[in-house]
């Protein structure tokens, strides 16, 4: 393991010294059997970030309707993810410095298991807003130390994992809006037993993770004397870069969210069956899981990501058009476009790693264009709900969406260009 990809976990991610900790001899060495391990674990927890949400997706019409909420409510829940990813993904770097990465995202699964696991005995809107963020609590700490786990563990496919690890995020996300509603059915037809056998995947994927918690390698900054501590490391926020990066984060976490959270309920109030808009929402999904593995490919083979960013933007704005203008006529091709441009999300995950030279720089970019992604996320599903009350359709909410897409052209071409945070904020090599 290099140097560098050692001081991944050790490095603060902001300007605060480094604690003089004691390491183990052996710290640092990454065991054997993590080789074959770490490309499951990671595959299993991918698959689980993001069932709690497209399962509600799926079944928003008779959640809302059980436990009484209003289109404002509802637009409050569809917000709850990036939330959550915002204030508590911000942690993700201190604990996996203390505890190992391992440990960490083994916490983040247990937490998904035991939210999905609440939620279907929750009596209310607020119990079930709390068994909600619970799961997203556990979401959060891993998506932010999903791109950490891969450059340490493998920062020569960088690239592939990158790719590996979309895949499967689509393939899990996909997987839940298309199967939620049979399983509904074929559990007898409530929504609670829909929601909760997702709890079921979640359990596999703390299996995988148990060995790892072992894996304590990287999560303590060795001792130093006065003459050898490094100089606090420049504030990220002064790097035009990561802000672009934050940014085209935050505007592709909306469209996600919004997508997730009500494109099928705009396919069924335009008259498709709820099994069809499961299928619809799917498909949008699943677009992930070929291009998730492609676009990490085109990344690491282009000095600038600006097309790969122009191409997603201009399939997520003709995706918005035929939606407006006939969304149960074309639904099919409008699901298949959004779902191209929802491949904005592998491309920022393979650009956090693409734009700082090393894995200590990776993790403060990481933990600030997720946590700032997410909070700058955060009003737009509240936003469609609000809307969409207020004038009793979707075409104020959709044209919203459409708009949103030209500033993220903008901030994912300035993000995608040639250049690293450390050159930006004039750390020597």
């Amino acid at each position: 393991m290099p140097d560098e990809e050692t001081a991944t976990l050790s490095h603060p991610p902001a300007a605060a010294p480094a604690e003089p900790l004691h390491v183990p001899a052996d710290a640092g060495r990454t065991p054997s059997w993590t080789r074959w391990l770490v490309p499951l674990a990671l595959v299993l927890a991918a698959v689980n970030l993001r069932p709690a949400i497209t399962s509600l997706g799926s079944l928003m019409k008779e959640v809302t309707g059980g436990l009484h909420m209003s289109g404002g409510i509802a637009g409050v829940l569809t917000s709850v993810p990036a939330f959550c990813f915002a204030v508590f993904g911000i942690t993700a770097p201190r604990l996996a410095r203390r505890f190992g990465p391992g440990a960490v995202v083994f916490a983040g699964m247990t937490a998904i298991t035991a939210g999905l696991l609440l939620r279907p005995f929750a009596g209310g809107t607020v119990t079930f807003l709390a068994a909600s963020a619970l799961a997203l609590m556990g979401i959060a700490v891993s998506n932010v130390l999903m791109p950490v786990i891969v450059k340490r563990y493998f920062p020569d496919r960088v690239g592939s994992m990158t790719g590996l690890y979309s895949m499967a995020l689509a393939a899990g996300t996909s997987l839940a809006a298309v199967t939620t509603v049979p399983l509904t059915d074929a559990l007898g037809g409530g929504w609670r037993r829909g929601l909760g056998v997702w709890a079921l995947l979640a359990v596999v994927a703390v299996a995988a993770w148990i060995p790892l918690t072992r894996d304590r390698s990287g999560s303590a900054a060795p001792a130093l004397s006065a003459k050898e501590e490094p100089a606090p490391a420049p504030r990220i926020t002064r790097s035009g870069t990561a802000w672009a990066l934050a940014c085209f984060f935050g505007l592709q976490a909306t469209g996600a969210y919004i997508t997730m959270g009500w494109m099928p309920t705009i396919f069924r109030d335009a008259g498709v069956s709820a099994g069809t808009a499961g299928l619809l929402l799917s498909l949008t999904m699943v677009m992930g899981v070929p291009l998730g593995f492609v676009i990490p490919w085109l990344v690491n083979r282009l000095r600038s990501q600006g097309p790969i960013v122009v191409v997603l933007g201009a399939c997520g704005l003709a995706g918005y058009a035929g939606l407006y203008l006939a969304p149960a006529g074309g639904a099919w091709a409008w699901a298949l476009l959004l779902g191209i441009s929802n491949c904005a999300f592998p491309l920022a995950l393979t650009m956090i790693s693409k734009r700082s030279r090393t894995g200590a720089g990776v993790v403060r970019l990481s933990a600030f264009a997720q946590c700032v992604g997410y909070l700058l996320s955060i009003p737009g599903p509240l936003l469609v709900g609000v809307l969409h009350d207020r004038s009793g359709g979707w075409d104020l909410p959709i044209a919203l969406m459409a708009g949103l897409m030209v500033p993220q052209i903008v901030v994912g071409v300035l993000a995608g260009r040639d250049r690293t945070i450390e050159d930006e904020l004039g750390v020597r090599r």
